[in-house]
């Protein structure tokens, strides 16, 4: 199937004059995760990053450390998998025309890849839609939310947003990223599978006003409400006519997230100021109520999380299989009537399959979960109000030593990034240090960020706040990131500990403070490796989680939960 789109693409090279065609995983509103995915559609990759080059006699396909395996599985057989890094003046190939959908792309991101050593031609058409047919489903309304969940009204925002406005002397700002537009206008969707983003563009002028470039029957409900007027709509078909009209010189477009069509359209009436777009740090920061409402999410997810432990730790069923266990922890999260839906698809791996960093069930990619093996579970929900994302590892039978010993260096980074003093190590390059000095000192590593931020009811990866060997971007009081230390032993398993934290400040002191609730393992532990600090850490923390979610769990789980305090 995958070989006969691909040369149904290379039948298209010769009428557009090109040698090749490249296809992000992005869509055209620079989604993680999107309804239409050309990039599964053209190589049967499923992970959450990557580009494939199409030419004509041969395919690459560029993924980072977290893909390595899953691609290989899922792609080797037509595409050649290469490192992300080396898309970086990409010279696999030289002096060849390269076609692109400028939609798909920003300049940064053409320049960096590609201008180096071949040539980008611009093609208004998008090929993968030209050869496939995926249906679009039926367009859901936008809708606000109330200062009681978000904090902070709109018109406040968009005042931090004009005051930027008046500091770079520009007349407009186009918000391209649908993310900030939903943190600034207070506003949510249905476009995207895994969060509540509201697919849309828009367009603020330094007197606040602001329009939103949608379809008119997802903002039909905003405008019922009253909280937009109609002429404040701008349909995407007349954008460029509604342009042509504006007065002022200057726009300033986002770096990350601006199309290389939609800058071709701004460029012929302004003069465009490229930076980045302030909404994402100011996102970054929540505010005390969406910290409220975040806690409130991850005692909701607790509870979930810690009745499918338990259940996976004691179950009577004598074959489970991965898939089984994804479908169970889905079953014990929607009894919760604040639930909505997966913030990610549900990574659940046992033994081997674990040490694919990203894997996750299917039909066809399923198997039965082994007492011997140990067996990891990456997964998170969106609640109303807040978005969870957390790791367990757990073992089922008497583990080795060996895996014991790794699970705990494993742990020890999780617990020095938890305690960190955030006034001596302040980026996340710096924490990054310390999640990994366990491993290092035995001479392991793992291929992927310890951290990365969380939106509030939004995407469940955000920047710019990450924790990562490259990340220094300060880490301040609101910001939520993950925790996410591990290792993974090609074909044989993986370990991963993963926590949400924020940054909680208490007389002048700034620390992380836990979001998630639910035990981890201690039957994975070596404690002797563990200092007096770490084994405190431990008993505050399973303290914690006894006292906010006991009271939600039946005799035997709350009997279950208590063991951990008492070890």
């Amino acid at each position: 199937m995958i070989k006969k789109i691909i040369e149904k693409l290379r039948s298209k090279f010769e009428k557009y004059e090109i040698d090749g065609y490249i296809v992000p995983k992005n869509d055209d509103f620079f989604s993680e995760y999107s309804t239409k995915d050309r990039l599964k559609i053209i190589s049967n990759f499923s992970g959450s990053a990557g580009y494939a080059i199409i030419l004509k006699n041969k395919n690459y396909l560029f993924v980072d450390g977290r893909y390595t395996i899953q691609a290989e599985l899922e792609s080797s057989k037509n595409f050649k998998i290469v490192d992300y890094y080396k898309i970086v003046d990409c010279a696999l190939f030289k002096n060849l025309t390269i076609g692109v959908d400028p939609k798909m792309f920003t300049a940064q991101q053409l320049k960096k890849f590609f201008y180096k050593n071949n040539k980008v031609k611009i093609i208004n058409d998008n090929l993968i839609d030209k050869i496939t047919y995926c249906k679009i489903s039926k367009p859901k309304p936008f809708y606000s939310l109330e200062n009681n969940i978000t904090g902070q009204n709109f018109k406040i925002k968009i005042n931090k947003i004009r005051n930027f406005l008046v500091k770079n002397k520009a007349n407009y700002i186009f918000v391209s990223a649908p993310e900030n537009i939903a943190w600034l206008l207070n506003i949510r969707g249905h476009d995207n599978p895994n969060s509540p983003i509201p697919n849309c563009r828009l367009l603020l002028d330094i007197n606040r006003n602001f329009y939103i470039i949608s379809e008119k029957k997802k903002v039909s409900r905003l405008i019922k409400d009253k909280f937009i007027k109609s002429h404040q709509l701008i349909d995407p078909d007349k954008f460029e006519n509604f342009i042509d009209k504006l007065k002022g010189k200057k726009i300033i477009i986002d770096l990350k997230s601006c199309s290389v069509f939609h800058e071709n359209i701004l460029k012929k009436k302004f003069k465009v100021l490229k930076k980045d777009d302030p909404i994402y740090f100011l996102k970054a920061i929540k505010n005390k109520i969406e910290i409220q409402n975040m806690i409130k999410s991850h005692i909701y997810d607790g509870v979930a999380l810690t009745k499918f432990l338990f259940w996976m730790k004691n179950s009577n069923k004598k074959k489970i299989t991965e898939l089984d266990a994804q479908n169970k922890l889905e079953k014990f999260r929607r009894l919760n009537k604040n639930y909505l839906y997966p913030s990610f698809d549900t990574i659940a791996g046992s033994g081997a399959n674990g040490a694919i960093i990203h894997y996750h069930p299917t039909k066809l990619y399923n198997k039965i979960i082994k007492k011997d093996e140990i067996f990891l579970c990456d997964s998170g929900g969106q609640y109303k109000y807040g978005t969870t994302d957390v790791t367990r590892t757990i073992c089922f039978s008497t583990p080795k030593d060996n895996i014991k010993k790794i699970f705990t260096l494993v742990l020890k980074g999780h617990i020095a990034v938890a305690n960190t003093d955030l006034k001596k190590n302040s980026t996340g390059k710096s924490i990054d240090v310390r999640a990994r000095k366990f491993l290092k000192k035995n001479k392991l590593d793992y291929n992927h960020g310890t951290g990365h931020g969380v939106g509030f009811f939004l995407n469940v990866h955000e920047g710019p706040q990450a924790i990562t060997k490259f990340n220094n971007t300060k880490i301040l009081e609101g910001m939520v990131l993950s925790n996410e230390p591990g290792f993974y032993k090609r074909k044989k398993f993986g370990i991963r500990i993963e926590n949400l934290v924020y940054v909680k400040r208490i007389n002048g002191k700034l620390f992380f403070k836990n979001l998630t609730l639910a035990p981890i393992d201690k039957d994975l532990i070596e404690f002797n490796l563990l200092t007096k600090n770490e084994r405190n850490y431990l008993f505050r923390y399973n303290l914690e989680i006894y006292s906010k979610i006991s009271s939600f769990l039946n005799k035997k789980e709350r009997k279950w939960l208590a063991s951990f305090i008492q070890h």
